[in-house]
């Protein structure tokens, strides 16, 4: 029996090497479809002992029950499991291991739990296609060579049976299963997915965003909403702060592979309810989720070339309140860089209901930039779209506040980023926090990253909790002394510049003084002795007419 924490920890990580072990073996160790393996053959596993568990059955009792109380057992099963048949359980597909396709047995296998469960488990794309839980012939497109697929079904099967999820692998918390997820997919959710790769964001940065935003309320049922989602490390913190019995996720993101992620999330999490609202698509111009979020949790890509369908999003029918600020034009090149967070950032506050809130990564330049130039008659001209943006919040009172994070917070990027923090609700006062010099600086494997340690964390969240100023880190401001600094909203530009005094008597002025007359006097007669060198060094320069030898 296993009697720690951390031993169920090793237990599950343990089986998640195990099948890319076989993996590797077969020669599927870094391809496309190794992710696919690992962590739908750990997602079918997990599907079948958390179905045991929440029936209190085994095998054999399952197999022995008439169809009608069979059917009132799922009923009962709800979305608090996958729904299993007999011939779905690991133990079903053991006694058949011996047959000649054993390999695409287990593929129909895997294919009819899909097919089953497909109302729950499916996630949709914008245009409403199911993608389901299992690819269709998941062994037999990733195993090339055919006389090797009995063998590598019954590697993994033997693994999958060695180890038993039970109830107190169930028991565990959000913290045991985040790490899990974070373990079993570190190999496969790096900034090496192409333009639209996720960027991972940091516990650290989604914890103290869930708990600035969320805070002590305790209220029922809310609705929490991800633009951007990846693969749902921003989602699955807010759940955990507000409860997963309490709220719904709703979640969209144009990456198959980090939707498919998500959706395997969720399942570790408890969170299978929401499943259904799991969308992959262009969130700009296919948003499939119209209803007003109560709260919303993002980190956008920042930048990204999305010229072949920009004026596009001018053309979509409510595209005028939604992007209200504008949309980012073309540039002559580097269209790479053109900022498409801010059209998420729109998108965000659009979505929010009448009292919703938002916590955005935004890069750090967001929150001074774009104001407006000031013409030789003293007026302004027309700000950026970021400016419009900040004044948009600043002038309805939307703004909680900002966290500009210590540089390389982010392993995937370099990029300074901060964490806007949205309140429609919002009647108190603006808090601004300077963040940038906490942190330990490391070296990851060549590259130099910034941790948080739950000090600093605590630092950061007691700052919107007591909402009380401390040099050179928070201040507390009223919405028009920001607007006094052109919308501004770097904390920096609101610290309190302090001169330090001493006191000395008249004789100890002239002291100092006297010395620091000596110390320049000093300095002027060594500045002199070069110049005079320097000029007789020049003077000693003759022309050779170019003969170098």
């Amino acid at each position: 029996m296993i009697q720690t924490v951390n031993n169920y920890s090793q237990t599950v990580k343990q089986l998640v090497d195990d099948i890319k072990a076989i993996c590797a073996h077969n020669g599927l160790g870094g391809e496309a479809s190794e992710y696919k393996i690992v962590t739908q053959m750990f997602l079918y596993k997990f599907l079948n002992d958390k179905f045991l568990f929440v029936t209190q059955k085994n095998y054999a009792h399952l197999k022995a029950l008439p169809e009608a109380e069979y059917n009132l057992l799922l009923r009962l099963v709800g979305t608090k499991a996958a729904k299993m048949k007999p011939q779905h359980l690991l133990e079903h597909l053991h006694s058949l291991q011996d047959k000649s396709d054993f390999a695409e047995t287990f593929d129909d296998v895997l294919n009819d739990i899909a097919v089953f469960n497909s109302g729950i488990y499916s996630v949709h794309t914008d245009v409403n296609t199911e993608i389901r839980l299992f690819d269709e012939k998941l062994i037999q497109s990733s195993v090339a060579d055919q006389s090797k697929r009995n063998d590598f079904s019954k590697s993994i099967l033997g693994k999958l049976l060695l180890v038993k999820f039970d109830d107190e692998i169930f028991a565990q918390s959000f913290d045991f299963f985040s790490t899990l997820f974070e373990y079993m997919i570190k190999d496969y959710n790096k900034d090496g997915g192409g333009k639209y790769a996720e960027y991972y964001t940091p516990h650290t940065v989604a914890k103290i965003m869930a708990e600035i935003l969320v805070g002590d309320d305790k209220s029922g049922n809310k609705t929490v909403y991800d633009p951007s989602a990846g693969s749902g490390t921003l989602l699955m913190n807010i759940a955990s702060k507000i409860g997963t019995d309490r709220c719904t996720i709703y979640s969209q993101d144009i990456s198959q592979k980090s939707s498919n992620l998500l959706r395997l999330n969720l399942i570790l999490n408890n969170l299978s309810h929401s499943i259904n609202n799991i969308v992959q698509g262009n969130t700009i111009l296919h948003s499939r989720h119209t209803k007003k979020m109560d709260y919303i949790v993002s980190n956008p890509p920042f930048k990204l070339d999305f010229s072949e369908w920009r004026n596009e999003v001018e053309t979509l029918p409510n595209s005028q309140t939604r992007f209200f600020a504008g949309v980012p034009n073309i540039p002559n090149k580097d269209t790479d860089k053109m900022a498409i967070y801010l059209l998420f950032l729109q998108h965000i506050i659009y979505s929010l209901n009448e009292n919703g809130k938002a916590a955005v990564v935004v890069p750090t330049g967001f929150v001074t930039g774009g104001v407006p130039k000031v013409n030789k008659k003293g007026k302004g001209g027309k700000g950026g779209i970021d400016y419009n943006i900040r004044k948009l919040l600043v002038d309805n009172k939307w703004l909680k506040g900002v966290v500009s994070m210590p540089s390389n917070i982010f392993a995937t990027t370099g990029t300074n980023v901060s964490v806007l923090l949205i309140d429609k609700a919002n009647i108190g006062k603006v808090v601004l926090v300077d963040a940038s010099k906490l942190g330990e600086k490391r070296n990851d494997d060549g590259t130099q990253k910034t941790y948080l340690s739950s000090n600093d964390e605590q630092q950061i969240i007691d700052a919107f909790t007591t909402r009380e100023p401390k040099d050179d880190f928070s201040v507390v401001l009223d919405y028009d002394q920001i607007k006094t600094k052109n919308y501004s909203l770097a904390a920096g530009q609101y610290f309190e510049i302090k001169i330090a005094y001493s006191e000395m008597t008249e004789d100890e002025f002239q002291a100092k003084m006297e010395k620091s007359k000596k110390t320049l006097t000093d300095y002027f007669a060594k500045s002199k002795t070069l110049e005079t060198e320097i000029l007789a060094s020049l003077n000693n320069l003759h022309f050779n007419g170019g003969n170098n030898e």
